[in-house]
């Protein structure tokens, strides 16, 4: 597991969100005070007003999640699992399943996939927020996501261990695979998706998948 990056103190709320990765000011949790937040807070919040927030450097962050975002992973699960009751590979858990990326990092993917490899005798660990890196990490874009926030998200999540990160675009309907930071594949509508070496022989037509999740209202 990796080590956390290390903290260099901010001194003024604009440098705190630049940080975080240009995050909409709204999205900052002020209670507990920024760079003071613990996992408990994480778990507290998510419990009593069943909000998602991850946790970055002691600041909560609120999960950018909306309805058509919800019901695009949720599609995406249900083929893997499908895929998964074919093949026993592992486990995919939803946009609830909180992971420790590294001391004081926890990142909640829309939808991830982790291998059996990752649990020792193939059990699950009880602990609300495991140390646990995805095989294939998930994230369905949503408008108040910025570049600089998913570009710090991956760098994550390669750092972790995870081998595959999916971002999804609804609004194009496509979705970049990732194999490491600079690495990527841009598919479209007329693409299939591929598992590659996380999931192999995993195929998705890209717009079967986006069909079956429905069309979204124009505004």
């Amino acid at each position: 597991m990796s080590v956390a990056e290390p903290r260099v103190p901010v001194q003024t709320v604009a440098e705190l969100l630049h940080r975080l990765g240009s995050v909409a000011p709204e999205r900052v949790c002020f209670s507990p005070i920024p760079g003071t937040a613990t996992e408990a807070d994480v778990l507290e919040l998510h419990d009593r007003f069943n909000r998602l927030f991850e946790l970055v450097e002691g600041v909560l962050v609120e999960k950018a999640m909306g309805f058509y975002e919800s019901r695009v992973a949720i599609v995406l699960l249900h083929y893997i699992e499908a895929y998964l009751k074919q093949h026993d590979l592992g486990v995919a858990v939803g946009a609830d399943g909180f992971l420790r990326l590294a001391p004081g990092l926890v990142r909640i993917p829309d939808a991830a996939f982790l291998s059996w490899a990752r649990f020792p005798g193939r059990k699950l660990p009880r602990d609300p927020i495991p140390s646990l890196a995805p095989d294939l990490a998930v994230e369905v874009i949503s408008r108040s996501n910025t570049v600089a926030e998913m570009t710090r998200k991956l760098r994550e999540y390669f750092r972790a261990g995870t081998r595959l990160v999916w971002y999804v675009d609804p609004e194009l309907r496509q979705v970049t695979a990732y194999t490491s930071p600079t690495r990527r594949t841009v598919l479209r509508q007329d693409d299939v998706l591929s598992g590659g070496r996380v999931l192999p022989g995993f195929k998705l037509s890209i717009r079967a998948w986006f069909q079956q999740a429905g069309e979204r209202r124009a505004e």
